[in-house]
């Protein structure tokens, strides 16, 4: 197949980069704990410098997988899918979660909101980032919104985002896992002061599991 040809498919959604896909247990947010099977697609350009999955930055490291093959392996495994990255807004979804919903299942996706949206999407995790901000049709359909705190500055930047998002969206204030000694405690007090936020804890490191 011919570099255009794969440009084509991808376009497309036909075929998609995916860095790696596995079942597990959700760590984060509003579902942790439970059963999910994810999908990590490659290819992000928001270039977060404390990102935990940097190999997943270049799309062309990770193999052209069928879309709606890997559909088929995630709802074989689990009906709540979570599809993730990199940036997974970066690719047309229609046929991958098109193919999802045909098979019984839930849709969730991890974003940064920075690419418009695509696909069936059933729950929305806004993770927004200063170097790539969301697009602003994004913060009204979003379920959760989960700002990674690494400074103090970003308690400030998660409460301008939280005045983007609607009434109904959970808010969810999570540190950076290198940082979580020192930046919990001020967590944990803004929190108290500003009660309509929770806690988000990467428990699936404590789990040691993906």
């Amino acid at each position: 197949m011919t570099k255009e040809e794969e440009n084509i498919l991808l376009q497309q959604g036909k075929m998609l980069p995916v860095m790696e896909h596995f079942y597990t247990l959700q760590g984060e947010g509003a579902h942790t704990g439970r059963a999910a099977y994810f999908i990590r697609l490659g290819g992000c350009d928001v270039g977060c410098h404390w990102c935990d999955v940097k190999e997943s930055w270049d799309p062309n490291l990770h193999p052209l997988m069928d879309a709606v093959e890997i559909a088929e392996t995630a709802a074989k495994s689990c009906k709540t899918v979570v599809l993730t990255g990199g940036e997974p807004l970066m690719w047309n979804l229609n046929i991958l979660t098109s193919k999802l919903k045909e098979l019984g299942c839930q849709i969730h996706i991890e974003t940064s909101g920075a690419y418009e949206m695509s696909g069936i999407l059933d729950w929305i995790t806004l993770s927004p980032k200063k170097t790539g901000l969301p697009k602003e049709s994004i913060y009204s359909k979003a379920s959760e919104l989960k700002v990674i705190v690494f400074n103090n500055n970003d308690l400030k930047f998660a409460e301008e985002q939280a005045a983007k998002v609607s009434e109904n969206c959970k808010l969810y204030l999570q540190s950076e896992w290198s940082k979580r000694d020192e930046i919990y405690p001020k967590i944990t007090d803004f929190i108290l002061a500003n009660p309509k936020w929770q806690a988000s804890v990467q428990t699936h490191k404590y789990l040691n599991i993906p």
